[in-house]
């Protein structure tokens, strides 16, 4: 009997990354867990053990290149390959560029959302090649698509991203290695209150097109189980990406009368 593949996902402590690594492992996956808070990754270890999977949980800060040689290394000698790596860790610091602090805000959210995940896929690539076998999955956003006012840093290290992924599918399809990449738009999770939100308008993601993190684990197992290019969830986010893209005036004007001059005016 072949033994269950691995999956290796980041940011795995709460959130969308908790619950891939739970719908996983009730799908007979074998994980690896990675996140700074080791407290955490160990309770949602334990959760998947509990029900007859099987889990390590390792800690790690990916925005620091030692932590990240470690965790590559952790997972290769445990179980000695990674099928499937799900880039998932990240944050938001969403204000207006001038009030973001320069090391915490800026540089430290491309660090983690970015220059993390590449260096990551680099430690963990060569062992897809030699065995000509593996999926790496991205976390984006839609700001990797549509870029927001307020979402200066965010935008740039998400749209980093879809470079960064569209380059790497285009040099490892030869060794059989799939490479995609997921765009959601607004999650409920603690992702808002991390990034310290605070819109004097109130102005936020419609509840009817909010997903859930469960939602978005769904759609990671299904790139999984059908690779693909990319994938926009909801679908309704397409309209919105569409007309970015043919009539960017429009989505100007609306962004500039509708958020940017009521938020700057805001008392």
């Amino acid at each position: 009997m072949a033994e269950q593949p691995v999956i290796l996902i980041t940011g795995a402590s709460s959130g969308i990354g908790a619950a891939t690594a739970r719908l996983f492992g009730s799908k007979g996956f074998r994980l690896v867990l990675a996140a700074r808070s080791i407290d955490r990754l160990q309770k949602v270890a334990g959760e998947i053990e509990s029900g007859g999977g099987k889990a390590i949980a390792i800690k790690c800060d990916i925005g620091r290149l030692n932590d990240i040689q470690h965790l590559a290394n952790a997972a290769l000698v445990h179980y000695k390959k990674v099928d499937i790596l799900f880039n998932n860790a990240g944050f938001g610091r969403i204000d207006w560029l001038e009030n973001l602090e320069p090391d915490q805000d800026i540089q430290n959210q491309i660090s983690v959302n970015l220059t993390g995940m590449i260096l990551l896929s680099q430690e963990i690539l060569p062992s897809m090649i030699h065995r000509r076998s593996g999926h790496i999955v991205n976390m984006s956003s839609i700001a990797g698509l549509l870029a927001a006012p307020t979402y200066t840093i965010y935008a740039a290290s998400k749209y980093g991203v879809r470079g960064f992924s569209d380059a790497l599918r285009r040099e490892v399809g030869i060794h059989n290695i799939n490479v995609s990449v997921i765009y959601p738009g607004g999650v409920s999770t603690e992702f808002g209150k991390k990034a310290r939100i605070n819109r004097k308008t109130g102005v936020t993601t419609p509840p009817s097109i909010r997903l859930s993190a469960e939602d978005v684990a769904l759609s990671v197992y299904q790139l999984v189980k059908k690779p693909r290019r990319y994938l926009i969830i909801p679908w309704q986010m397409k309209f919105i990406i569409y007309l970015s893209t043919f009539a960017p005036w429009l989505i100007d004007w609306i962004t500039e009368r509708y958020f940017v001059g009521p938020e700057r005016h805001a008392r």
